[in-house]
């Protein structure tokens, strides 16, 4: 009996193998890094090293950010990943800050195998106080092994004493998806103030008995819900009121006026 002649196509027919097997995302040929042109009225990338390149398991992110050290004139920043980015926007929310650098400088370390080796530090913060603070930002399986905290130790013995006062090492894992996202949406509504609705909504959240969620701020305030809404999360960014970053922050999350 002659074979029949399909005369449709079968769904597996247009699976591919890689598509049926590799599950990890395919690994993209290097880019150099992104050279950003000058830009007027904005102090441009002075980090020592350009982490821009393209990678498989990061993200990298630019940010604009302005300090009182640079007379609040914009400056751009370049984060290596999404967690570095989360935990930049959050030195630079709070009131303590006086600078910020992203890779600010290059040490050579040797490793337990005594090879010599190269490390960009992360971030490094200058407070008002005049205190300098390096930041090491790395995902927990990574801080987990004992030998990446043996690097640390000797990336700091080798970080001249000149260059900060302490070093400091940050979980990324600490910074979800959902507290970053809160981070940048805070640094976006910091970006664009608004005093009069922010004391507004900051008397009432004190004197307001009945405050649990968000939205109950919004009936006993004199101006709109939108207002309302991005003073809260200016006030959030400042610690004046509190809440789960770790939750989506709307009109139906808790908050609390800080202690």
């Amino acid at each position: 009996m002659p074979k029949t002649q399909k005369n449709y196509v079968e769904y597996f027919d247009f699976v591919k193998d890689n598509d049926t097997w590799w599950y990890a995302p395919q690994k993209l040929p290097r880019k150099s890094p992104i050279e950003l042109d000058e830009i007027h009225g904005v102090l441009g990338f002075d980090g020592v090293r350009n982490p821009s390149s393209r990678s498989n398991t990061s993200h990298k992110v630019f940010i604009p950010y302005r300090t009182p050290a640079n007379d609040w004139v914009p400056k751009v920043g370049i984060a290596e990943s999404a967690a570095e980015a989360a935990v930049s926007v959050q030195v630079l929310l709070s009131r303590d800050t006086f600078d910020l650098h992203f890779q600010p400088l290059t040490v050579e370390f040797q490793d337990e195998d005594g090879r010599t080796r190269a490390y960009t530090h992360d971030l490094l913060i200058t407070l008002c106080s005049g205190h300098r603070r390096l930041v090491f930002v790395r995902n927990e399986s990574s801080l987990e092994k004992p030998r990446t905290m043996r690097d640390i130790a000797a990336i700091s013995a080798a970080t001249p004493k000149s260059a900060a006062d302490d070093l400091i090492v940050v979980n990324a894992n600490d910074y979800t998806r959902q507290r970053r996202e809160n981070l940048f949406r805070m640094y976006a509504m910091m970006a664009d103030p608004d005093p009069e609705a922010d004391e507004i909504v900051w008397q009432t959240a004190r004197n307001l008995r009945t405050l649990y969620h968000m939205k109950d701020l919004f009936p006993h305030v004199p101006i709109s819900q939108r207002r309302a809404f991005r003073a809260c999360y200016r006030l959030v960014a400042q610690g004046a009121l509190s809440a789960n970053l770790d939750h989506v922050l709307w009109e139906h999350s808790r908050l609390e006026v800080a202690a």
